[in-house]
């Protein structure tokens, strides 16, 4: 009697699957984690755009894409609307291959990497959001959550993590605002593991940090990545991103509305513009997402770069006026501050 080989499943096939899957069967408690995680985020995507757009008064628009092996995104961007001079808040979904190299680097922090193989195929997910209004006592704020999957050839899961996190940029620093960003993220961090917010806003001041300016790139929030089942299993960890998602709105509305419509001075405006530019330095410099997009094979420039801002500037050798609010906030960027 011939036995029947199993399925050998490369990425472009499982993206059919999982297409196929979510068509026929939808997405249950049962269906795989990629599938109830990208479920997940467009539900949110969906919630927190129409929630922008009430405090905005103009509409996102909405670019749907694929990519020619499996998977696409959707970007949903405002452009010199009432409020915001730029938004961004964009999901894309990657089914690829990681070549011998790639897997090598990426068993420094994940130990249960398959060994021995020259290629491992992978999924990734993430939404991305960054908001840049326009009044300059407004903070900017960026937000990722991500899961990435390696897959065995028949199309199970290998190994899986998530990573994530929000953080605040301003220009001009309320402390107010501070405290309440950071005191929603540590509730939703609470309710998990104590040890989390103390750990990942330390995590969240290491990384977003212009290194060659000794600066932070604001103040801060939570950042983790590598959250594996070393932390906890893929059902636990996936109730925590769901509850530091959830929390963004509630953190940062209050503050675009109080914000939004404070009087400004062009040399305030300037001051924004400048750090601004620090803004970019980072994005473009330091950040690892940014750096992995732009070396994915077909992947979407646009939607990567979609975190710069609209405007931003650069002035040789500038330097705030002493005992103002602009050098505060750069002493606490250069002395990140515990605000919860």
């Amino acid at each position: 009697m011939a036995v029947q080989k199993p399925t050998k499943f490369d990425a472009r096939s499982l993206a059919d699957l999982d297409e196929r899957t979510k068509r026929e069967k939808g997405v249950t408690d049962q269906s795989p984690m990629r599938l109830r995680m990208e479920q997940f985020i467009r539900e949110q995507q969906k919630e927190i755009v129409f929630a922008l757009e009430q405090v905005d008064g103009k509409s996102f628009r909405e670019d749907t894409w694929t990519r020619g092996n499996g998977g696409g995104g959707t970007s949903c961007v405002l452009q010199e609307g009432n409020v915001f001079e730029k938004a961004g808040v964009n999901i894309s979904v990657v089914y690829g291959t990681l070549p011998k190299p790639a897997i090598a680097k990426m068993r420094a922090n994940h130990k249960n990497l398959a060994e021995d193989v020259d290629e491992l195929d992978f999924y990734a997910l993430g939404l991305s959001l960054v908001l840049h209004p326009l009044n300059p006592m407004a903070p900017t704020v960026h937000l990722n959550y991500r899961y990435f999957e390696t897959m065995r050839p028949d199309g199970t899961s290998q190994a899986w993590w998530f990573g994530g996190g929000s953080d605040l940029t301003p220009s001009y620093l309320f402390d107010e605002d501070a405290v309440h960003f950071h005191r929603s993220l540590k509730e939703a961090c609470d309710k998990h593991d104590k040890e989390y917010y103390p750990r990942f806003k330390k995590w969240c001041d290491e990384y977003f940090s212009n290194k060659h300016r000794n600066e932070t790139r604001g103040v801060g929030g939570i950042f983790f990545d590598d959250l594996d089942e070393t932390v906890a299993d893929a059902d636990n960890t996936f109730a925590f991103i769901q509850d530091c998602l959830k929390s963004f709105l509630p953190s940062y509305l209050p503050i675009i509305e109080k914000r939004k419509d404070m009087p400004f001075t062009e040399k305030e405006k300037e001051w924004q513009q400048v750090r601004r530019g620090r803004y970019v330095e980072f994005n473009l410099v330091h950040d690892r997402g940014t750096a992995f997009g732009l070396n994915v094979p077909g992947s979407r420039v646009e939607s990567i770069l979609m975190s710069l801002p609209l405007t931003a500037s650069w002035r040789y050798m500038y330097e705030p006026e002493p005992r103002g609010r602009e050098q505060r906030l750069l002493e606490v960027l250069k002395n990140p501050k515990e605000w919860a």
